[in-house]
């Protein structure tokens, strides 16, 4: 996939964004912007800031310096956004954390309905054919009627996916999807997310570790270091031949990893 053209403003822009948590610096002036349509990866090694972007970003948490602003709502230094603000960032943006973090005495069809009935305030009909539509859409509707606990990883992270797309949200931040998923999953874990990025127009943010999920799907990977972006570009160049030590490192470490198991 090549990354799309667009001379209009990104969907999302982050502006020499500063978190500390005490006396420890967690992200050290990330810049960053995705553009309507995208499918960005956000790479880099464990404490690097990729999960913690994604969780500023939806609001989760406050952050010291710099801005962000995702579709004309914009988020400034300070306390995470509430109320009125954080509905407007709640319309656009939405997450799938790394562990799916399904309702276990809920089934299926009732944690993808919850939140349009009771945030979105749809009625229960027009609920249900929006979840029946996202399901059937990532290949789990035969399981409407099942409790998490009776779905593999890759049902359960494919029904958090139809969850929270059930809200509509034009951007979708996922932190680590691929996790719990083996390389067949993951395929067609990845084909399911561009269909959402080529017909559905979302654009993506995903925070992974899955090298090969970002070579076979991804428009952009943006590497993260202590921090900080150091190198970003189309996956086929900065993967094959990185040019930052960080970088080198990453791709090292992940080849000596597979290595040895």
């Amino acid at each position: 996939m090549s990354a799309p053209q667009s001379a209009s403003a990104p969907f999302l822009a982050i502006e020499g964004l500063r978190l500390s948590r005490g006396a420890t610096s967690v992200l050290n002036g990330v810049t960053l912007s995705v553009a309507r349509g995208e499918l960005v990866a956000l790479m880099g090694l464990s404490g690097g800031g990729k999960t913690t972007v994604l969780r500023v970003v939806v609001g989760l948490e406050g952050f010291d310096a710099g801005t962000i602003d995702v579709d004309r709502v914009a988020l400034r230094p300070g306390p995470p956004p509430a109320g009125e603000s954080l509905k407007a960032l709640r319309a656009r943006v939405g997450m799938v954390f790394q562990y799916h973090g399904l309702f276990d005495h809920l089934s299926v069809l009732d944690n993808v309905t919850l939140a349009p009935m009771h945030v979105a305030r749809l009625s229960r009909d027009a609920a249900e054919s929006r979840a029946l539509a996202l399901l059937a859409s990532l290949g789990v509707d035969r399981l409407v009627k099942a409790l998490p606990r009776e779905l593999s990883g890759g049902q359960a992270q494919r029904v958090a996916i139809a969850r929270t797309l059930a809200m509509e949200p034009p951007l979708l931040l996922m932190d680590e999807p691929t996790a719990s998923l083996d390389p067949a999953r993951r395929n067609e874990l990845g084909r399911s997310l561009t269909r959402l990025v080529r017909e559905e127009g979302r654009t993506l943010v995903v925070a992974t570790h899955d090298d090969d999920l970002v070579r076979d799907f991804a428009t952009r990977v943006v590497i993260l270091a202590d921090g900080a972006v150091v190198e970003e570009g189309p996956p086929g160049k900065v993967l094959s031949d990185p040019q930052h030590p960080a970088t080198r490192f990453l791709l090292q470490t992940k080849d000596r990893r597979r290595r040895e198991g």
